[in-house]
């Protein structure tokens, strides 16, 4: 052990043997040359794949990105003729509707105006029969009253002959009407 100290002393701590430093060197030289030749070739493969295939991926996130944008600014497009096509369809069942309730109000006055005529026809109608009823019936009663005044009776055609008579001088000097 004393060699060992006397060895110690001797020699500089910091600066190595020079054995291990020639064997060291040729162990380094070894390695990188096994390293450079294995090892390094396949690591730059490697990242020059993974370079690559990033790079790949960023070209085909931009197309995606810009396909997007177009696939938006289509469905704008289409969005906005859609509402367009949509106010236009609107406006045309507001027109339609419109038109609708015109027709419907006209044709509902027409049926007012046609039932009020066929209501003044029939009221005419029936006017007319119970005036026709009327003015027989009051022929008859003159002809009856006639009759007693006069203190005989009167024949069928004889009566009927007076009764037109008769209501046709009333209703010329009665209020005009004839």
């Amino acid at each position: 052990m004393l060699q060992f100290l006397i060895a110690a002393e001797t020699q500089n701590p910091i600066l190595p043997d020079p054995a291990e430093l020639i064997y060291g060197s040729i162990a380094f030289i070894l390695t990188f040359a096994v390293l450079a030749k294995f090892a390094f070739p396949a690591l730059n493969k490697m990242f020059a794949e993974r370079s690559g295939k990033i790079q790949g991926d960023l070209e085909k996130a931009e197309q995606v990105r810009t396909q997007a944008e177009e696939e938006l600014a289509e469905y704008r497009r289409q969005l906005a003729a859609a509402r367009g096509d949509a106010n236009r369809i609107i406006e045309e069942a507001r027109k339609t509707a419109d038109q609708l309730r015109r027709d419907l109000a006209a044709k509902a006055g027409q049926e007012a105006q046609a039932t009020v005529a066929r209501a003044q026809e029939e009221i005419r109608a029936e006017r007319d029969r119970v005036f026709q009823e009327l003015r027989g019936q009051v022929g008859e009663i003159a002809v009856d009253l006639a009759g007693r005044v006069v203190g005989r009776s009167l024949d069928a055609s004889a009566h009927a002959q007076l009764i037109d008579e008769y209501i046709d001088q009333v209703g010329t000097s009665g209020n005009g009407r004839g």
